[in-house]
């Protein structure tokens, strides 16, 4: 019976059912129905979920934006380590400044590296890097469609109008969580 011994083999490939059906659920679960919607009044919480690719702004414990797609560093898989690795940190940081004349429409940067990051490179002889923003498109590309895919250096970067809106209602001090 060959579509015995093709089922027995693709089992024994996919593992047991459990495992399936969470790899599945990993694989295809629903989107976030969330609607976007206009931010109104300041935030106090970013939480950027780096498998996802969402980003979701939020105030008072509710969700009030969420923003979609989002780019990360070219090599986005784990936690930055090193400067020049093209991975977008992990962690939980604070908004630490504010640039309305970046080089990428407007930006808000986070408090990378912190002390945990420099001594992890430190033991490593290396340098953990830092400049990592919340940021818009290249100022070069103004007016053309936006880049899609991972192509910062570590940042994480919307569009020009996302970036418009979320710049107008952070605060210095606005917790950023950064998940895997």
């Amino acid at each position: 019976m060959p579509g015995l011994g093709h089922a027995i083999l693709l089992a024994m490939a996919l593992g047991p059912p459990v495992s399936l059906g969470q790899s599945l659920w990993d694989r295809f679960e629903p989107w976030d129905m969330t609607p976007p919607r206009q931010l109104t009044g300041s935030i106090d919480r970013i939480e950027i979920d780096k498998r996802r690719r969402v980003m979701r702004a939020y105030s008072d414990g509710k969700i009030r934006k969420v923003y979609r797609p989002i780019s990360l560093g070219f090599a986005p898989e784990g936690d930055k380590f090193q400067e020049g690795d093209g991975r977008t940190p992990e962690g939980i940081f604070r908004v630490d400044r504010r640039n309305a004349d970046s080089a990428y429409h407007l930006s808000l940067g986070i408090d990378y590296p912190q002390p945990r990051h420099r001594a992890r490179a430190r033991a490593a002889g290396l340098s953990p890097g830092g400049d990592i923003f919340i940021h818009g498109q290249p100022n070069q590309r103004s007016g053309r469609p936006d880049l899609r895919g991972d192509w910062t250096a570590g940042c994480i970067a919307i569009s020009d109008p996302d970036i418009a809106e979320l710049f107008r209602y952070t605060p210095m001090g606005t917790v950023v969580e950064i998940l895997p």
